[in-house]
């Protein structure tokens, strides 16, 4: 099911399978300008090729698909057939129900009581539209029996040009191997370094960062438009994705993602737990991401 909130400013449609942004668009001189990118590879509702999908109950991978947590390891199955890792949590591949509707506002709910984790949980997304912005919030309560570590994120992709510029401060980055999993961390720098506002690489990226200030902006300078991005403190890390041709046949480095999340990959093997929240049950966490459209004639 496709839903639409809109205002004098923005659009955006959500859809319900994987409870996911399908489109998100600016208003200008009758015309829709994408904001995230517009859907992939026809017109089926799949959180890979919307504009952006929830992360819950965890972002990314683990490493074995496999935790230990308070005495007990916890073992995942695989749940994409071109990955070896169970990815990104439950939220994007589930059918999500519509909780309210208007103008302006929509809630989602999806319950997940089974399957390929150990997790049971509930979650909620709000999505609002109040002028030049809009405000996605994301919540988890745990529903099972035991404690377990959460975490929330977003996977918003963004169309990118030659052009598109990312301006973002982060700490550090972690190195990735083979599998997509965090090796080394290094101090943020050369191409990876977006302080001050830089283009994103022409190259594979797939890079989680650590400290991040929760503000970013994209700027299209051929579009004369530039998003805010402001996040709840409960979001410190991110990952910047960017694909190529030999990963993802007929890309043309025409978008990006920037993920804002709440805890970093492969985090459920730190022995401090990193940036996962340990959830007794009945317990829940939740947290905010705004992006606020500026015309560059008025940042």
């Amino acid at each position: 099911m496709n839903l639409r909130l809109e205002n004098v400013h923005l659009g955006l449609e959500v859809t319900t399978a994987g409870g996911s942004v399908w489109r998100f668009f600016a208003k200008r001189d009758s015309a829709e300008m994408p904001i995230f990118r517009e859907p992939q590879w026809g017109p089926e509702r799949n959180a890979l090729t919307s504009g952006c999908f929830p992360l819950v109950p965890f972002g990314n991978r683990i490493r074995g698909n496999r935790f230990p947590f308070e005495g007990k390891t916890y073992d995942l199955t695989p749940n994409m057939p071109w990955d070896r890792h169970y990815l990104h949590g439950d939220g994007w591949t589930g059918q999500w129900d519509v909780l309210r509707h208007r103008t302006d506002q929509l809630r989602l709910g999806f319950d997940h009581q089974d399957g390929a984790t150990p997790y049971r949980y509930r979650a909620e997304e709000t999505f609002a539209l109040d002028g030049r912005t809009l405000t996605l919030t994301l919540s988890v309560t745990n529903e099972g029996p035991v404690p377990m570590p959460f975490g929330l994120g977003w996977h918003p992709y963004f169309p990118m040009s030659p052009r598109t510029t990312l301006k973002a401060r982060m700490r550090s980055f972690w190195e990735e191997d083979e599998a997509w999993l965090p090796t080394v961390e290094r101090p943020t720098g050369g191409d990876l370094d977006f302080a001050t506002g830089a283009p994103l690489p022409r190259r594979w990226v797939n890079t989680q960062f650590e400290g991040w200030d929760r503000k970013a902006s994209v700027t299209w300078p051929e579009r004369d438009m530039t998003l805010h991005i402001d996040a709840d403190p409960l979001f410190d890390r991110c990952l910047i994705f960017v694909s190529d041709p030999a990963f993802n046949p007929g890309y043309a480095y025409d978008f990006f993602c920037f993920e804002p999340m709440s805890h970093s990959i492969d985090d459920h093997n730190k022995p401090d737990g990193g940036g996962l929240q340990r959830l007794a049950p009945g317990e829940h966490l939740c947290g905010a991401v705004r992006f606020t459209l500026a015309e560059n004639c008025d940042q």
